[in-house]
């Protein structure tokens, strides 16, 4: 189980830090296998760039090895995703979670660029990398290519599979990629989770 952490508040906009760190302490204490910070549930889209940076110190650094740590890196820029799990890797997380790159509704990589997304960011880093098949992208990450991505990109082998009829896409994926699919995972806020584990999951990743 490796829940989504979401990003408290104040009233006013800003951060809550010490609510950061009870967020963490309360996942710790509920005995999760791991956290993951800065995703969608976690409203990265909120976050600048210096807040961002801070919740990721103030996550890793408040975890304290007590949990393994994930850091969402999403980015439409390929330099940045890089730069962002170069950054992550240094802090000491465990892993790095990504969706392909899109920018609104139009502006969508083909396939051979997503490759090379992924790719390029494989090449920079030494922790798996998640990868997050997810509705918001609007990118189609056909069952082939994410087999392929698993195969010819040594860490991208977690897959979070959240798009309609994961259950089957879970199946396909793992007969397709054989051994190169490491951690297929359930990210459909566990709603279809024991269709998913029938189907090879292995675990799931809820908003929490």
């Amino acid at each position: 189980i490796l829940p989504i952490a979401p990003t408290p508040f104040h009233e006013d906009g800003s951060l809550d830090e010490d609510g950061m760190r009870r967020v963490v302490d309360c996942m710790v204490d509920q005995g999760v296998d791991a956290i993951c910070i800065l995703a969608n549930y976690s409203e990265q889209f909120l976050l600048s760039d210096e807040e961002r940076a801070l919740l990721m110190r103030l996550c890793l650094e408040h975890t304290a090895g007590r949990k393994p740590v994930i850091v969402t890196i999403s980015h439409f820029s390929t330099d940045i995703v890089r730069h962002r799990a170069v950054e992550a890797e240094a802090m000491g997380a465990a892993m790095v979670m990504m969706m392909p790159p899109y920018h609104g509704t139009g502006l969508r990589a083909d396939e051979e660029a997503v490759f090379e997304h992924f790719e390029r960011v494989g090449a920079a880093g030494g922790i798996p990398i998640m990868v997050q098949d997810a509705p918001l992208s609007g990118v189609t990450l056909t069952v082939p290519f994410l087999a392929r991505l698993a195969k010819e990109v040594p860490l991208a082998s977690y897959f979070k599979i959240e798009m309609p009829g994961t259950a089957a896409k879970l199946r396909a994926l793992i007969a397709a990629g054989g051994e190169a699919i490491v951690g297929p995972f359930d990210g459909e806020e566990a709603i279809t989770l024991m269709a998913d584990l029938d189907a090879g999951a292995t675990g799931t990743m809820p908003s929490a």
